[in-house]
């Protein structure tokens, strides 16, 4: 009779009562076992390398003195870690077949110094690539741009000193990249600059380099999303107060990259003896930087204007509130709504719009509150420039009449009565000493005619209260105030001098 072999159905072959009485059902009880047992317990013995450990879909081949990638790699493998071995170079044919579940990669510790432009051709659906710790010293344009999927590229602890600004191009998902402790004396602004930029990065770590100097203008205008996770500390930056504002403006944002790793931005003083301070002791007596302070945002009357709500997560539903914090809502009366992008837009700005807003903006994960602080003018954007053109013209004005006057004083030619040998004839005295004389003058009548003629000195006998004083004669005649009317015209004055230009030059203001 056929005895069944030992083998994966013994144990369970064995449990069945009286098996000696019932051989005959031997047979069909195999190929059950057979047919339900797991194919992959039997795929994994056979496919895993002998100096591998596998476990479920994990193939652990760590520490165990390998120049090569064993050949024989299941196809369900899902996580390989070939991390603290001697592999030197990592070829195109380092897998013969497809991996199309494979997610992580571990080429750790291992003397890396070649990637094939071609290495990572069958491993398309990578998200985790670890080739830190390695002696790479150079990355090729597209070496990496089958990895469209990848999130997370460990690079760091490397010898890198030239990377191609092509090298990271097709990356589209990559959320992490880690640069750290290489050689690197450039600063990659291509993975972050707009209209360049890997979209979805939100954290790269170039710390630890050789970077000399930092792109701060194409820094400031970066969102806060990025900002959060651009770490570059420990480099041999070079002293200036626009570094400081920069990681200043970071640390008052409350930004990861700035508050995490404060006391290590540091740089190099100019001089020769090469000083390295902290970058947040420049506004000391170091080089005296001014201390930076938030500004505020400014518009003008009538002006269209957007808030942004510069947060340090992307992806976050924001609302606002308005001065007064009174929310916006959509559908109402108001000036001001909320952009699809999470943006305030002002329709027509107004005074009373000056103020303090509040984003608040919440994830499932994050929340965070930023406040805008709005100055408006009073005046429109347009009537401010009106309004300086007015001002410089008067400007100019003033300064052309003073001019003017300047050139008539010192540039005309001498009157008649300062000439020395004119007007001495008549007496040593000028006309204006004769005009305003308050003694009764003793010159011929003829010149007294022709003064009179040129200066008339008002009696005020009858109006009584013109200048404040009674009339000291009384009442007159009618016919007396035409007689004496007649006696101003020929030069014969009635009254003394002195009593006229008294009453002229009054110190009590004249009513008329």
């Amino acid at each position: 009779m056929w005895q069944p072999t030992t083998g994966a159905g013994d144990s369970l072959l064995e449990t069945l009562p009286h098996w000696s009485k019932r051989a005959k059902w031997a047979p069909f009880l195999t190929l059950c076992v057979a047919l339900l047992w797991p194919p992959g317990a039997e795929a994994s013995t056979l496919n895993c390398h002998k100096t591998c450990i596998c476990a479920s879909n994990i193939v652990s081949c760590s520490k165990m003195n390998l120049t090569t990638v064993p050949v024989v790699i299941p196809h369900y493998t899902g996580v390989l870690d070939l991390s603290y071995n001697e592999i030197a170079r990592l070829r195109s044919e380092w897998t013969p077949v497809k991996l199309p579940k494979l997610h992580n990669l571990l080429l750790s510790h291992n003397g890396l110094q070649f990637l094939s432009s071609e290495a990572f051709v069958y491993v398309k659906n990578l998200r985790y690539l670890d080739l830190s710790s390695n002696n790479l010293r150079l990355l090729e344009e597209f070496i990496f741009e089958p990895l469209v999927n990848l999130d997370v590229l460990l690079l760091y602890n490397n010898h890198i000193s030239q990377i191609d600004r092509a090298a990271f191009t097709g990356m589209i998902n990559l959320q992490k990249l880690y640069l750290s402790q290489n050689q690197i004396s450039r600063f990659p602004l291509e993975l972050v600059k707009e209209k360049s930029r890997l979209e979805k990065l939100s954290l790269l770590d170039v710390s630890s380099n050789k970077i000399k100097m930092f792109p701060i203008e194409d820094l400031q205008v970066l969102p806060a999303w990025i900002r959060n996770g651009l770490y570059f500390h420990n480099n041999p930056l070079l002293c200036h107060c626009d570094l400081y504002t920069l990681l200043a403006h970071w640390y008052l944002r409350k930004l990861n990259s700035a508050v995490d790793f404060k006391d290590d931005y540091t740089c190099i003083l100019p001089g020769l003896q090469k000083t390295q301070v902290g970058v947040f002791d420049l506004s000391g007596d170091v080089m005296n930087c001014s201390t930076f302070k938030e500004a505020d945002e400014e518009g003008f009357l009538e002006q269209k204007l957007t808030l942004g709500c510069d947060t340090k997560h992307r992806d976050m539903i924001k609302t606002w509130k308005m001065p007064g914090n009174v929310p916006v809502s959509p559908g109402s009366n108001q000036t001001a709504k909320v952009l699809q992008d999470g943006r305030l837009q002002i329709s027509s700005v107004r005074s009373e719009d000056s103020g303090t807003y509040t984003c608040f903006a919440t994830s499932e994960a994050y929340n965070e509150t930023i406040y805008v602080v709005l100055k408006v003018h009073n005046f429109t954007m347009h009537g401010g420039g009106e309004s300086m053109n007015t001002a410089y013209t008067t400007l100019v004005g003033c300064l052309a009449s003073v001019v003017l006057v300047l050139m008539y004083l010192y540039l005309t030619p001498c009157r008649c009565f300062c000439c020395p040998n004119k007007g001495k004839a008549r007496g040593e005295d000028s006309i204006h000493s004769s005009m305003l004389s308050v003694s009764p003058t003793h010159e011929d009548p003829e010149l007294k005619a022709e003064l009179n003629r040129h200066v008339a000195f008002i009696d005020s006998k009858d109006l009584q209260g013109q200048n404040g004083k009674l009339n000291p004669n009384g009442k007159e005649d009618d016919d007396d105030v035409d007689a004496e009317a007649g006696s101003l015209m020929k030069g014969k004055r009635k009254k003394s001098v002195a009593e006229s230009i008294s009453s002229v030059f009054s110190d009590t203001p004249m009513v008329v």
